[in-house]
């Protein structure tokens, strides 16, 4: 069975933000300043999103001197679809018909 709930607020954020500019390799540090999401929150989303095929990730080719490479991540192209999908409008959810307590009362 397939979970259809829909993504935390900070996962929509991230990958909002990665689809922004989908071509491009970003490492988290850089996405927890951008949206403000603590480390200890951002990793697990990043983890987690890469688990399921929405990013693909790498190391990080050539580090400056003295800095370790980094973790570095962008969407895959479901990761895309995704996004497209979390950034559309929300289906408007349909008025529930409201009873008229004096209908029918004559």
């Amino acid at each position: 069975m397939t979970r259809s709930r829909r993504p935390s607020a900070q996962t929509v954020a991230v990958m909002l933000t990665l689809a922004e500019r989908p071509a491009e390799w970003r490492h988290g540090y850089e996405l927890c300043r951008q949206l403000g999401i603590k480390a200890g929150s951002m990793y697990p989303i990043l983890i987690r999103l890469a688990d399921r095929g929405l990013l693909e990730t790498s190391w990080e080719s050539e580090p400056p001197a003295g800095r370790p490479p980094r973790h570095l991540y962008r969407l895959t192209g479901p990761g895309l679809q995704m996004a497209g999908a979390l950034a559309a409008p929300a289906d408007p959810v349909p008025a529930r018909p409201r009873l008229d307590p004096l209908a029918g009362s004559a």
